[in-house]
């Protein structure tokens, strides 16, 4: 096949964070400045102050800063109960920090399958994997969109079983009125670099409505001390600095500028793919608010063989790398077949629809900062991809 020529610019990345710091440079460093003068960089007013505004973002009483996404879900986790020899309920498709942070507290994730049109957690498949050991549920919302809330909740509340929202992806999403993050036990969030809300390093959040497990967790997270070296429990030391935090109250006051941004790019690329061959578009079912951590395409399998190769998703996304645009496969083994858990005895076929969304999904270029003429570009792009 003849190379098609490059973009006349550069290359279309599938986040440029330098294009954002450049509209926000002169507030982060003004912020940097304020902690250096300050030289208070652990539990100060910074990380005081965002975790109430973090707390008022998801429509919680409480929100506690930690060291990262995963070490949010391990407290959150360990303070719901949850330890060595429990089982915990988790999709199959997803980051795996969601399970491994199960099995960092000597548990065993018990894997879901997802729901086709969302890529989460489908309720229909809690019942039959609740056992006497079951000791939480975890639900993804995945890529910026939540999951079906009502029917999980049900299930967890029919059993007594708590509920984590892992809602690292989807800050500010909307389930039926609801703030993702505010409608189980707790959220976990992530600050991660590349999220909507990303800091520049690692950064958690866990988020609740209850008194007693926000305390709980503000001791957990600081070496389990409930007075000046005082512990009561085993903890952890995972803090969220004051660097991350003042970083992160600047963005904050941005985000639903750069949601509504992304959430007008993902129309226009559903406008301009409706008619694409062999590509399926995200789904936002009624009553949800989709955030767009990802825009997540479908590329089906059917026409694999033709291209030769073993996914048709590889395929669109060497051709499109070779016109300079990036796009990136999130994730290409669900959880239920990595080696991590072949000791578990999962195998190809056990969750087929988890399987199949692996081997279709290729997430390509969405962030504020992208242009009308990128979007035309990558779908252009995608056109000449699957039309050989």
């Amino acid at each position: 096949m003849t190379t098609p020529a490059r973009h006349s610019a550069e290359v279309i990345p599938m986040l440029d964070l330098r294009a954002q710091f450049e509209t926000i440079a002169s507030e982060i460093r003004a912020a940097i400045d304020e902690i250096l003068t300050a030289q208070q960089f652990v539990l100060g007013p910074q990380g005081a102050a965002f975790e109430q505004e973090i707390a008022q973002a998801c429509g919680v009483r409480y929100a506690i800063g930690v060291g990262s996404g995963t070490e949010a879900l391990e407290l959150g986790l360990h303070a719901c109960g949850v330890g060595a020899g429990d089982e915990v309920i988790v999709p199959a498709f997803t980051f795996i920090a969601t399970g491994s942070a199960v099995s960092a507290l000597g548990a065993r994730p018990v894997f879901a399958d997802i729901e086709h049109g969302t890529f989460n957690l489908d309720p229909d498949q809690l019942e039959i994997r609740i056992t006497p050991r079951t000791r939480a549920i975890v639900v993804v919302h995945l890529f910026g969109l939540a999951a079906d809330m009502d029917p999980i909740l049900a299930v967890a509340a029919k059993h007594g079983i708590p509920v984590i929202e892992d809602n690292a992806q989807s800050l500010g999403a909307i389930y039926q009125g609801r703030k993702t993050g505010s409608m189980g036990r707790i959220g976990c969030l992530s600050f991660y670099p590349s999220k909507n809300l990303g800091a520049y390093g690692d950064a958690g959040m866990i988020v609740t409505q209850d008194e007693k497990l926000a305390a709980r967790l503000r001791a957990l997270r600081n070496h389990g001390q409930t007075g000046r070296y005082v512990s009561t429990e085993r903890g952890w030391n995972s803090r969220l600095d004051e660097l991350q935090a003042a970083i992160l109250r600047v963005k904050l006051r941005h985000l639903d500028d750069w949601t509504a941004r992304r959430q007008g790019h993902a129309r226009l690329y559903d406008s301009l793919l409706q008619d694409v061959p062999g590509i399926v578009v995200p789904r936002v079912p009624k009553g949800r608010e989709h955030v767009f951590y990802l825009y997540t395409i479908r590329v089906p399998n059917q026409v694999s063989a033709r291209a030769g190769a073993e996914t048709r998703s590889d395929v669109v996304q060497h051709r499109l790398a070779e016109r300079g645009v990036a796009s990136m496969v999130y994730y290409p083994v669900p959880l239920h077949l990595q080696p991590l858990y072949a000791a578990l005895g999962g195998k190809p076929g056990d969750l087929r629809i988890s399987e199949r969304a692996s081997s279709e999904v290729l997430s390509i270029p969405l962030y504020p900062e992208l242009t009308r003429t990128q979007i035309e570009f990558v779908v252009e792009s995608l056109r000449a991809a699957v039309s050989d």
